[in-house]
Protein backbone atom coordinates (compact mmCIF):
# COMPACT_ATOMS: atom_id res chain seq x y z
CA UNK A 1 0.00 0.00 0.00
CA UNK A 2 1.63 3.30 -1.29
CA UNK A 3 1.22 5.58 2.08
CA UNK A 4 1.47 9.11 2.24
CA UNK A 5 0.11 10.38 5.21
CA UNK A 6 -1.70 9.14 8.41
CA UNK A 7 -3.65 11.45 10.73
CA UNK A 8 -5.20 10.41 13.69
CA UNK A 9 -8.99 11.49 14.14
CA UNK A 10 -10.74 12.34 17.09
CA UNK A 11 -14.46 12.30 18.25
CA UNK A 12 -15.55 13.67 21.35
CA UNK A 13 -16.88 11.76 24.26
CA UNK A 14 -18.77 13.29 27.16
CA UNK A 15 -17.44 13.39 30.22
CA UNK A 16 -13.84 12.81 28.93
CA UNK A 17 -13.39 15.07 26.10
CA UNK A 18 -12.00 14.15 22.73
CA UNK A 19 -10.91 10.50 22.15
CA UNK A 20 -8.50 9.33 19.33
CA UNK A 21 -11.11 6.93 17.64
CA UNK A 22 -9.18 6.37 14.33
CA UNK A 23 -7.29 7.44 11.24
CA UNK A 24 -7.34 9.13 7.78
CA UNK A 25 -5.28 7.38 5.62
CA UNK A 26 -3.83 9.76 2.75
CA UNK A 27 -2.69 7.33 -0.35
CA UNK A 28 -0.01 8.53 -2.78
CA UNK A 29 -2.87 8.91 -5.68
CA UNK A 30 -4.61 11.22 -2.59
CA UNK A 31 -7.04 9.11 -2.09
CA UNK A 32 -7.95 9.54 1.21
CA UNK A 33 -10.14 6.79 3.98
CA UNK A 34 -11.33 6.72 6.90
CA UNK A 35 -10.10 3.98 9.07
CA UNK A 36 -10.82 2.57 12.55
CA UNK A 37 -9.09 1.40 15.28
CA UNK A 38 -9.66 -2.23 14.55
CA UNK A 39 -6.86 -5.18 14.41
CA UNK A 40 -9.09 -7.09 11.47
CA UNK A 41 -9.27 -3.95 9.03
CA UNK A 42 -6.54 -4.36 6.33
CA UNK A 43 -5.80 -0.93 6.43
CA UNK A 44 -5.40 -0.56 9.98
CA UNK A 45 -2.89 -3.35 9.69
CA UNK A 46 -1.03 -1.33 7.06
CA UNK A 47 -0.98 1.63 8.99
CA UNK A 48 0.78 -0.19 11.75
CA UNK A 49 3.33 -1.77 9.57
CA UNK A 50 4.05 1.69 7.88
CA UNK A 51 4.44 3.01 11.28
CA UNK A 52 7.09 0.22 12.22
CA UNK A 53 8.94 1.31 8.82
CA UNK A 54 9.26 4.45 10.37
CA UNK A 55 6.57 6.07 8.73
CA UNK A 56 5.21 9.40 11.67
CA UNK A 57 1.53 10.01 12.43
CA UNK A 58 0.28 13.25 12.29
CA UNK A 59 -1.06 13.72 15.70
CA UNK A 60 -3.41 17.39 15.72
CA UNK A 61 -5.24 16.76 19.07
CA UNK A 62 -8.43 19.20 18.93
CA UNK A 63 -8.32 22.12 21.53
CA UNK A 64 -10.62 21.69 24.67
Amino acid sequence: MNIKTVEKLYIYKEPNGHQHNGYELTLQDDTKLSVPLDLGNRHYQAIQEWIEEGGVVIDNPPSE
